[in-house]
């Protein structure tokens, strides 16, 4: 199947109900994991990569590993830009074919958000390619992204506004995850995602969620969440995957044979996420 938009995906994910995990993937391995594990369970599945992700290798480099995977899967898949950093490198990934495009000018005002925003949407649509964009900061931080302490929650009436200005298809909210490791057991202000959710029609994201509890992710699901983003804990099961291997071989000098350790270790925790997600036997 070839590579297919979030539009359709999130659209049905908030009609009935689920969210579609996007995880975020660092090489080849876990691009094959991934994709196992959302044909094992029947998933629907986005792949994403940051901005220090594509500065290490190209925007390019990921699509052709991620299409190919796609174009041998049954089960829908899509490659989304995570947290694009700047109107460049947002259509750096348009133009390579990324099916999916985050824009998050979330550090600047309101106003700057609005326009750099605008401006993604507009060369993105001329494709048919949805556009994902942040109101609010998820703190932490992870890669290059770095949101602070605290960050600054969504505020519902401005949701309505930066919606209507923008155009967006999908809307990353803060209500108290945040990117990296966290420090304890997150507070999400889950009942500021319902306010989010009565006056905002488009599907909502969530960030962050790396370390969040189940619980708390399916109740924020029940409450509208369409799309959940999950990368610290795949690099931490692909990394403890390949140090169990080397610490068991230290001798051993072949890569393929520590990846695949790592590349198992990251299909069981993204299937374990699916099914938090339920989108197990969406696709």
């Amino acid at each position: 199947m070839s590579l297919v938009t979030t539009k359709e995906l999130l659209l049905d994910a908030q009609k009935n109900g689920y969210a579609v995990g996007a995880f975020n993937v660092e090489n080849m391995e876990m691009v094959q994991a991934v994709v196992a594990a959302a044909e094992e369970l029947k998933s629907p599945v986005i792949m994403q990569t940051t901005p220090s992700t594509i500065k290490y290798a190209s925007p390019e480099m990921f699509y052709a590993n991620v299409a190919a995977a796609a174009n041998n899967a049954s089960v829908p898949v899509v490659m989304h830009l995570d947290h694009g950093s700047s109107f460049e490198l947002a259509v750096h990934a348009f133009r390579a074919g990324y099916t999916s495009i985050m824009i998050d000018g979330s550090h600047s005002v309101f106003e700057e958000n609005i326009a750099i925003t605008k401006s993604v949407v507009d060369v993105c649509h001329a494709g048919n390619v949805p556009v994902e964009a942040e109101l609010g900061k998820v703190g932490g931080k992870e890669d290059d992204l770095d949101g602070g302490n605290g960050g600054g929650y969504t505020v519902p009436s401005e949701a309505v506004e930066f919606v209507e200005k923008t155009g967006i298809d999908s809307l990353a909210v803060a209500i108290g995850t945040a990117h990296g490791v966290y420090k304890g057991t997150p507070k999400l202000d889950v009942e500021r995602l319902s306010e989010i959710r009565e006056v905002v029609s488009i599907p909502l994201v969530l960030h962050g969620t790396s370390g969040v509890p189940d619980e708390a992710v399916k109740e924020c699901i029940r409450r509208g969440i369409c799309k959940v983003n999950y990368a610290t804990d795949l690099r931490i099961a692909f990394s403890n995957g390949v140090k169990e291997y080397l610490a068991a071989n230290p001798d051993a000098f072949d890569p393929k044979k520590y990846n695949a350790v790592g590349r198992e270790k990251v299909k069981e925790y993204v299937m374990s996420k699916m099914l938090v997600c339920g989108s197990n036997g969406r696709a």
